[in-house]
């Protein structure tokens, strides 16, 4: 259960809302099932290979121009509607089910992801910054990738005898209930664009442009829009912060570089449990441990804040040595090292995320974020590449081990970097 503790109303506002938001997009029941409906329509395996890079497409083209359009338009209005985009894809998929359908499902499933990443930590640390409580985001970011996890574990339990009793129409109807129950939430969400926090600007007088006639009051010498970014002035702005800020670029490569491997393997487990030589039965049993040490790691954010970039590197170096001994073991034991792993590996990614975060100073930061969500989509197709070459050859075992080490080397980077870790 989560609990939601803040010290101030809007902020226990906020966070609820969050964590309903992030629960409700991940109740998706149609998640265990969908290549089963893909495979029943009569899809080849080549074909619904090809309806994953769709969708891996998608998102990866409109990630950064969703990012912009969230800086320069709403980031509430993108939350509202990305559900509502998942929605009409499954609706689709259930209502006239075929290839073409599938694929303009996984499209408009893509581009409602792609409006969500970005719009949504942007939103979250901005409101949290303007009610002096940046330091909890941490907080917050750690609690709403659990609730993701739990609407996850929710889809699959509630998948099956949904399936049952209705079949595929009942599963996608649940779905689309789901979505459209996201969209609900994403309402109330609080948005002050432009807002300071509240109390005297002793720096006032130092600021840009104060001396301006009218920069008392602002807005008093021009309409509210001419203070809205355009969205190519957002893209622009965004993208310039990443290239000159070396802070931001530093912070922006390490979320692909934590998050891309791990969550590219994580669709393989499936697969390693199986080696191991467990009946078909006992797999999601295994899997139940991989899923309960992500949910620890997220809980874990708040106490992991305080790591240096010493400690990272431990932490990085440590998961990646207990997921390739968990692996190579080929025994179902081995599970509660990959376990172990993913926790950590789901600390790290929070951390790294807080990391950008706490270092993006202007005001695009949403597609700042969606650049980071953009190299992490590019890095996870590479490591599925590198995953099938290698698997094919060895073994999942033996790829799992292989696909760690570039952890081992980026936790040396930051072991030895002169930096200090983010505040």
């Amino acid at each position: 259960m989560l609990i939601v503790s803040a010290r101030v109303p809007a902020e226990r506002r906020l966070a609820a809302t969050l964590y309903a938001y992030a629960f409700l997009t991940d109740l998706v029941l149609l998640y265990p099932v969908y290549a089963l409906l893909f495979a029943d329509t009569g899809l080849s395996v080549g074909q619904i290979s090809s309806l994953f890079v769709l969708w891996s497409a998608a998102g990866i083209l409109l990630e950064v121009p969703s990012g912009a359009w969230a800086d320069a338009v709403s980031r509430r209005l993108l939350l509202c509607l990305a559900p509502l985009l998942t929605a009409a894809g499954f609706a689709l998929w259930v209502l006239v089910p075929s290839y073409p359908a599938f694929a303009v499902g996984f499209l408009l499933w893509g581009a409602g992801g792609a409006l969500r990443s970005g719009a949504l930590e942007a939103l979250v640390f901005t409101e949290l910054d303007r009610l002096g409580a940046a330091g909890r985001y941490a907080w917050l970011a750690g609690r709403a990738k659990t609730a993701e996890l739990l609407g996850v574990v929710g889809a699959m339990a509630l998948a099956a005898p949904v399936l049952a009793l209705g079949g595929y129409p009942a599963v996608g109807a649940a779905s689309v209930a789901a979505c459209l129950a996201a969209t609900a939430v994403a309402t109330r969400f609080p948005e002050h664009r432009g807002s300071e926090p509240a109390g005297p600007d002793p720096a006032g007088a130092d600021r840009p442009g104060a001396d301006r006639p009218g920069a008392d009051h602002p807005g008093a010498d021009q309409p509210p829009a001419a203070a809205e970014p355009g969205w190519l002035a957002s893209l622009r702005g965004g993208l310039a912060e990443a290239r000159a800020d070396r802070a931001v670029r530093a912070a922006l490569l390490l979320v692909p570089g934590v998050a891309a491997i791990w969550g590219g393997l994580e669709e393989y487990t499936p697969l390693l449990a199986r080696d191991t030589g467990v009946p078909a039965a006992t797999v999601p049993l295994l899997l139940l441990l991989i899923w309960a040490g992500s949910t620890v790691g997220g809980l874990l954010a708040p106490v992991g804040e305080r790591l240096t970039d010493r400690g990272f590197a431990v932490l990085l170096a440590g998961a990646a040595l207990a997921l390739a001994a968990g692996a190579l073991l080929r025994h179902p034991a081995g599970f509660v090292l990959v376990g172990v792993a993913f926790a950590a590996f789901q600390l790290a990614t929070v951390l790294a995320d807080v990391r950008l975060q706490a270092r993006i100073t202007g005001p695009d930061r949403a597609t700042v974020t969606s650049l980071a969500g953009m190299s992490t989509d590019l890095t996870i197709i590479a490591v599925y590449a590198g995953y099938g070459v290698v698997a094919g050859a060895a073994g999942n075992a033996v790829a799992f081990a292989v696909a760690v080490l570039p952890y081992l080397l980026l936790a040396g980077r930051l072991a030895t970097r002169r930096t200090a870790s983010a505040e």
